[in-house]
């Protein structure tokens, strides 16, 4: 393996940045201090919510701990990052855009070019995105702003959509203070639309920011503000299929909010709410507002969270549980790729925490050939390559020949 740092190698020249023995950290995080020293050796992974505890109790925002964003061999084949300086500048002039040379493009032409986008942004692909973003905001900027009426709002709906996909492309590559930006752009156009359905589906976003950079209590509360904002807007509880999806997708989001309070009753008392919000959608999978949601999309959060608080067992137990002719549940061939990706992530990180090596480096390949974007850049599918590396004397080619690819080798 090469000198890539990782994880642990991170954790302990942060903790030695602030003057702070082991014992010390391990204290303020309530974890013991042989298990910091196994994370610091490398000899285990951290899971999401311990990432965020060392992060608050380092006062160090949790990329200083994955070492987003990368910059190596990977990015510069991809050209992933070119794009980024374009996108700051564009949202910081995001009410007096560029001037075009020519007038924009009709609106429901730039309207059909924001669901390529958003297509692409489901399945993760954000190499062959980035590029399709600076024009296209560009030019709905001009027609929302010379617009007036229904017009407007349905430029300014797209505009939410097109900000939504800088924020995941930036929030993916790790250019987290972009991806604030660009959720105070959403909350801008959102504001515009007319659509109370759209100004929620903005605070949802908020609300998983916050909980990346571990404001857990905000999270919770924000959410919980945006699920008694969606019974005032749809009276008696007579919910559209839209709203049960965004009412299922704020249920899921708080979930995973327990999960990393490491609250796996609340996590799980949410999960079966979701169920019951399903059921009243016809227990079908939908992208409403872009959001993933239906049986499938629940099944990923219940392995998520019970991942997240420690419990990598019963995950695997579940699939197994979900499974058919033996073999483990895993997400249908149409299910979003960032959605399936993500899946197959979390799972490789279960299966490497009960020691098997193989069958972690298995879902890493099929996390791989469903969004390969998304895995090459995740700080997980990292950390889990790293782990694997450093346990094998005398890694396959094809381990090394993934390390290599992802950047870690």
């Amino acid at each position: 393996m090469g000198e890539s740092l990782m994880l642990g190698d991170r954790l302990r020249v942060a903790r030695k940045t602030r003057g702070l023995s082991a014992a010390q950290l391990a204290q303020r995080v309530a974890v013991s201090v042989s298990l910091l020293q196994k994370l610091e050796s490398g000899a285990r992974k951290a899971t999401p919510s311990l990432i965020s505890a060392l992060a608050r109790a380092l006062h160090f925002g949790p990329e200083v701990l994955t070492g987003q964003p990368y910059y190596g061999d990977p990015e510069a084949e991809d050209g992933v990052h070119t794009v980024i300086p374009e996108l700051r500048r564009i949202l910081l002039c995001f009410d007096t855009p560029d001037e075009l040379e020519t007038r924009p493009r009709a609106l429901p032409v730039l309207a059909s070019e924001v669901d390529q986008i958003a297509a692409l942004r489901r399945d993760a692909r954000y190499v062959p995105m980035g590029p399709l973003l600076p024009p296209v905001i560009t030019e709905l900027t001009h027609v929302a702003l010379g617009s007036r009426g229904e017009e407007q709002q349905k430029a300014f709906w797209h505009l939410a959509r097109a900000y939504r996909a800088v924020n995941s492309l930036a929030h993916k590559m790790g250019h987290h203070d972009l991806g604030n930006t660009a959720l105070e752009r959403i909350r801008w156009a959102a504001d515009r639309t007319g659509d109370p359905l759209m100004q929620v589906t903005a605070g949802f976003l908020v609300a998983g920011s916050m909980l990346r950079q571990g404001a857990t209590e905000s999270a919770r509360r924000k959410l919980r503000g945006l699920r008694g904002e969606l019974e005032r807007l749809q009276p008696e509880r007579s919910y559209t299929d839209d709203a049960l999806a965004v009412d299922g997708a704020l249920l899921l989001k708080l979930a995973v909010v327990e999960s990393r309070e490491n609250n796996p009753d609340g996590a799980e008392d949410l999960l079966a709410e979701a169920e019951q919000v399903a059921r009243m959608a016809g227990n079908r999978d939908s992208l409403a507002y872009e959001m993933s949601f239906g049986p499938t999309n629940i099944k990923i959060h219940t392995v998520h969270a019970l991942i997240d608080t420690g419990d990598s067992e019963q995950a695997l137990a579940r699939l197994d549980e979900w499974g058919q002719g033996g073999a483990g549940w895993v997400p249908p061939a149409s299910t979003v790729g960032e959605r399936s990706s993500h899946h197959h992530i979390d799972v490789a990180s279960a299966r490497l925490a009960l020691g098997d090596r193989s069958g972690a480096f298995a879902e890493l390949k099929r996390s791989r050939k469903i969004a390969p974007n998304h895995t090459r850049f995740h700080p997980s599918v990292r950390e889990t390559l790293g782990s694997l590396l450093r346990m094998d004397t005398h890694p396959s080619a094809e381990l090394s020949a993934f390390g290599t690819w992802a950047g870690v080798a």
